[in-house]
């Protein structure tokens, strides 16, 4: 526990620092506390995980309401791995992105803000009680709102941030209710949080709200495509791969105060992860802006964890341990492995930003041959948030597929199975199409603009963290069995009890089969990788350039763009996207031009809350009118509303 309390101390500390003396010569204090502080709360996380117990503390605090108790048990120990393992990451990275300019107070009080960010983050996973809970929470939703704003002066940044703010606060309120009704006795510690029957119902849709805005479930998403592409790249990397994790485990944390779930929470959690999941996938595809992109595919992970979680409890729920243990498992371990391919993908697209100067995807094209090892990385990214063998994506998803199987033979949970099963399938191939459609378009071909042809690849301190996060992705695959084992413990206390050691202990050797299946996949593609070499080497092999199909002046132009290339796929669902199409044909035997741009609205913004902003805009514009700015009025308000009192009193 000591190192947690060390941990928080160096963040807090270099926030302080940073905020100080960022300007000066000792401007990288701020990356340096952040990863110091990382690895201090990383060494915590490994302490626990090989006692295999739990760590409580409680400090005095001359507080209303609270003190200041903190605590790591399996649950809280996972979240503190992926939060500090990333955050340290992502310090790094973001170090060389930003530059080293000591004389910048923007970049030093990002540092300020980032240090802030982690720090409050590892307090929400530690925290046990409630009100030090929602002051972390609330620290958490600030300190990202500052870190999105880093850009203020652009307009969409500005927009961005407020959207953030307001949907992160209006998240909260329900929070709040939530521990209201959670501590109507008074106490908010912990282990003294208890609800059953028709309160727990009320808590339980009252976290799925609050936290459900944090995670980014559809239709509460609408913050997350516009605040992560504004943010600068390492902070999309960390609020995209971590922060938006703290509403799962917020979510599981209140789960253990309400005792044995019911069904219908499994069927929410089904329903909702469908529908993220498809939604989120769909709206990727149909995007221009990489990052944008990349913030959808967020949602869309979300709703797989969902998934996994939802079959979890309905396997509890009808006690079919096998299916509570599949279920739980693989949503935990996509928690994890989400975590490492987004943080790789956005460290990524914010290596091509800071090479090209640019987020639209139609501007960019043959990166990879200017940026080597960031387009290597990057399709190591591709593939494991494709769910393709042997990386770690495929690991939590066919857990997840095992569960949808398992559950379909259940009468029970027949229904939730099958729901999952269809939603991976239809989520899976979709994915696979929109990675295609970034890669290739970003890296494969020829430069669309000047400044594709003039890109360059990123410095050390930007490759090494993304190298370590590919290798990791490539790792959990063929070590399968040791990634389900790091979330088993934390499966166990999410079930209470429900699922047995002997069901989990037999996850052992499931696990190892899919590493096996994994080891299987990369021998194969290494033996093609080798024969192709073999067969070549004693050839002559000419390059050229890229193949033009003949034709003898090929340009940039004859390529696909983005819109081209996933027209089929977006015209498919055209009445879910609602999306605008501009074509201009091709006129005459010699036309002049021809082009396509397509349009993409988010249909819950442009549908729900576009209308609903409008229509409160509208009531809060009635009583403008009574702002007049002239002191005798509103001091006749006053006597008016004085009056109101005075007779509502009397009656």
């Amino acid at each position: 526990m000591s190192l947690i309390l060390v941990s928080l101390a160096i963040l807090v500390i270099g926030a302080l620092a940073s905020a100080l003396w960022g300007r000066t010569r000792l401007a990288t204090i701020g990356p340096l506390a952040a990863a110091l502080g990382s690895a201090a709360a990383f060494a915590a996380g490994i302490a626990c995980f090989i006692d295999g117990g739990s760590l409580d503390l409680a400090l005095w605090w001359d507080m209303p309401l609270g003190s200041f108790h903190i605590g790591m048990d399996p649950l809280s120990t996972l979240f503190v791995l992926l939060i500090s393992l990333v955050g340290a990451l992502a310090a790094v990275y973001g170090h060389g992105y930003l530059g080293r300019d000591s004389g910048d107070g923007k970049i030093a009080m990002s540092w300020c803000w980032y240090n802030l960010l982690m720090a409050s983050m590892l307090l929400v996973v530690v925290a046990r009680d409630g009100f030090l809970f929602l002051t972390a929470w609330e620290a958490m939703s600030l300190a990202s709102f500052f870190l999105v704003m880093y850009d203020h002066e652009k307009d969409e940044v500005s927009r961005a941030g407020w959207i953030y703010l307001v949907a992160t606060h209006i998240g909260t309120a329900f929070l709040l209710v939530m521990f209201l009704l959670l501590g109507h006795a008074g106490d908010m510690d912990f282990s003294r949080l208890a609800a059953t029957g028709s309160e727990a119902t009320f808590i339980f849709a009252a976290a799925l709200i609050g936290f459900g805005v944090k995670a980014g479930f559809t239709p509460l998403h609408v913050w997350l495509p516009e605040a992560h592409p504004a943010a600068p790249s390492h902070v999309s990397a960390l609020m995209s791969g971590v922060m938006i994790k703290t509403g799962i485990y917020g979510i599981l944390r209140v789960m253990t105060f309400l005792g044995a779930p019911v069904p219908w929470w499994g069927w929410v959690l089904v329903a909702t992860g469908v529908i993220s999941g498809v939604a989120g996938v769909l709206f990727a595809l149909a995007q221009h802006d990489l990052k944008r992109l990349l913030a959808y595919h967020s949602v869309e992970n979300i709703g797989i964890i969902a998934l996994g979680l939802g079959i979890g409890i309905l396997g509890i729920t009808s006690g079919n341990q096998a299916l509570a243990a599949l279920g739980l498992c693989g949503g935990l371990l996509h928690v994890i492995n989400h975590g490492l391919f987004k943080s790789l993908l956005f460290m990524g697209a914010g290596s091509v930003l800071h090479a090209t100067g640019t987020r639209e995807i139609d501007h960019m094209g043959g990166l990879i041959k200017r940026m080597p090892v960031t387009g290597a990385v990057f399709l190591v990214g591709a593939a494991a948030i494709s769910a393709l063998p042997p990386f770690n994506g495929f690991v939590s998803e066919f857990l997840i597929y095992s569960a949808g199987f398992t559950g379909m033979s259940q009468g029970a949970a027949a229904w939730g199975g099958l729901a999952a099963v269809a939603g991976l399938a239809l989520i899976g191939g979709l994915a696979a199409a929109c990675f295609t459609k970034a890669f290739g378009i970003v890296f494969l071909g020829e430069p669309r603009t000047g400044q594709a042809a003039k890109a360059h690849e990123s410095n050390r301190l930007m490759l090494w963290p993304m190298i370590t996060l590919a290798v990791l992705c490539a790792a959990i695959g063929p070590l399968a069995f040791l990634a389900v084992g790091l979330v088993m413990p934390a499966a166990s206390q999410v079930a209470s009890g429900a699922v047995t050691p002997e069901t989990l202990g037999g996850l052992d050797g499931f696990a190892a089969g899919i590493s096996i299946m994994a080891l299987c996949m990369g021998g194969l593609a290494a033996f093609f990788f080798f024969l192709r070499g073999g067969l070549l080497k004693n050839r002559s092999v000419q390059e050229s350039l890229t193949w033009d199909c003949g034709y003898a002046a090929p340009n940039e132009r004859m390529q696909y763009t983005a819109s081209s290339f996933a027209r089929p796929i977006v015209g498919m669902f055209g009445i879910l996207l609602g999306t605008r199409t501009e074509i201009e044909q091709p006129e005459g035997l010699f036309p002049a031009g021809a082009s396509l741009h397509t349009h993409t609205d988010d249909i819950f913004v442009k549908r729900a809350y576009g209308p609903a902003v409008m229509f409160v805009s509208r009531l809060a514009g009635l009583f403008r009118r009574l702002q007049q700015g002239r002191t005798n009025l509103y001091i006749l308000y006053i006597v008016i509303a004085i009056l109101i009192m005075l007779f509502w009193n009397l009656w």
